[in-house]
């Protein structure tokens, strides 16, 4: 299954539009999350209490989990997030935090090193920005790092629209360029 985890929230996005074009080209079924419809609870110490206290007794079937275990059991991962204040909107931070859960999403080996459970063996980064992207680890770079060292995921891509909003940029053009080699 393929898992498209959309963090656009514009009604018209430049990101989105090259994840629909890149889910089009890859022409398999997907299942879209869409994070702007979620109602995230708060992380506070009675949320990490019960979270706790659930993992601790192996209690993965609860609907706290579902979006973890949607995630652990995907083939495929495609995060659709736009570049903003050098990273990414709030609420894929918020989806990370719920699906970030040990002995779902990744374990630790007895030296205390995560290691991942996900089955996905690629995640597509699709983002654009107005300007560059400087420095590339606040966005990116944080996704990747998730994916290679807590989930497992080895094959973890990127791709992206720069320049957008500079003066004389073609929009268009510039979108074009980038799903030509999708």
């Amino acid at each position: 299954m393929v898992l498209f985890v959309n963090a656009c929230v514009r009604n018209v996005s430049r990101t989105k539009r090259l994840a629909d074009c890149f889910l089009a080209k890859l022409n398999k079924p997907y299942k879209e999350t869409c994070l702007h419809e979620i109602a995230f609870p708060i992380v506070d110490a009675d949320f990490l209490t019960r979270r706790d206290r659930l993992i601790m007794e192996q209690d993965f079937s609860n609907p706290l989990f579902e979006l973890a275990r949607q995630f652990a059991e995907a083939d495929t991962i495609v995060i659709a997030a736009p570049f903003w204040d050098l990273s990414f909107p709030a609420v894929l931070k918020q989806y990370f935090e719920q699906i970030n859960v040990l002995g779902i999403t990744f374990r630790y080996t007895p030296e205390g090193i995560p290691e991942g459970l996900c089955r996905a063996k690629s995640l597509i980064y699709i983002t654009t920005a107005g300007g560059s992207i400087v420095p590339e680890e606040y966005g990116f770079g944080y996704v990747r790092a998730l994916a290679r060292n807590f989930y497992g995921i080895p094959d973890v891509r990127l791709i992206k629209a720069t320049g957008l909003d500079i003066i004389g940029a073609d929009v268009d053009e510039i979108l074009k360029a980038v799903e030509s080699t999708m």
